[in-house]
């Protein structure tokens, strides 16, 4: 648009009404079809078209079947693609949701936090007998399982500055010996999981998976987590499965290429 107000003729009008509508929903949060039609100054028809072709790429969300539209889970994509910044709770938070009910555990997504793994979202199943709300928890890199997918995924010269204290021990499995929780990190990166069997907690197993970035890189790590005589060895590859099938939703939600 120039600057006394009149549109460039220069411009695609349907790309230019689309980054419009965009902008009205950043602006105000939501609107509906009438108020959209009248900042774009058409028929709420063409209106209509509009919103749904953004819609059917996720740029814009509909509340309900009726209600009103707002910027959609879509957007993150590019922005991550700018920034790396993504709304882990908003993007993460239904990806968690559904694979809890269908795990009936904890599952949890981490990111890297300095020299820990900071917990950003969590669901519960039907199944979990924990009230611990992980959520702004911030856990030990070597004790969980999410912290080894992230560790193993730093570089050699982070993983050196990280592992260079005393690895606390936190329950009867954590694994204190640098040496050979080098060994299983190597194995994390090789396998593409990492396991913890009572390491945070006596009687707690977890096993976790990587999430991926727009750019390819490990972002974040999701985690299931559950008592140790349910979430038993057993029953590891098939939530491995379920982990890495709602990794690639959520990697691809937060811009990585779809494989």
């Amino acid at each position: 648009m120039s600057n006394n107000g009149e549109r460039d003729p220069a411009l695609v009008q349907s790309v230019d009404r689309a980054v419009a509508v965009l902008e009205l929903l950043a602006r105000n949060g939501e609107a509906g079809i009438t108020e959209i039609a009248a900042e774009l100054g058409v028929h709420k028809s063409s209106a209509s078209r509009l919103v749904y072709t953004l819609q059917t790429r996720e740029l814009v969300e509909q509340d309900g079947e009726r209600g009103p539209f707002r910027i959609g889970i879509g957007m993150l994509r590019y922005a991550g693609a700018v920034t790396g910044q993504v709304d882990y709770v908003r993007v993460g938070g239904p990806v968690c949701t559904e694979l809890a009910d269908r795990l009936g555990e904890t599952v949890n997504i981490a990111v890297l936090d300095g020299g820990v793994a900071l917990n950003v979202s969590q669901a519960r199943g039907g199944s979990a007998v924990a009230a611990q709300n992980w959520v702004g928890q911030r856990t030990p890199l070597h004790a969980t399982s999410s912290g080894k997918v992230l560790l193993a995924a730093a570089s050699a010269d982070d993983q050196d500055r990280l592992l260079s204290g005393k690895l606390e021990a936190c329950a009867p499995g954590t694994i204190t010996d640098p040496v050979k929780l080098r060994y299983v990190l190597r194995r994390t990166a090789e396998d593409g999981f990492a396991t913890c069997m009572e390491e945070l907690e006596a009687g707690l197993h977890a096993v976790a998976v990587p999430v991926f970035g727009s750019r390819g890189d490990v972002v974040a790590a999701i985690s299931a987590a559950g008592p140790a005589y349910r979430l038993s060895q057993k029953r590891m590859p098939e939530i491995v499965e379920e982990l890495r099938v709602a990794s690639r939703d959520l990697s691809v939600r937060m811009g990585h290429p779809v494989q």
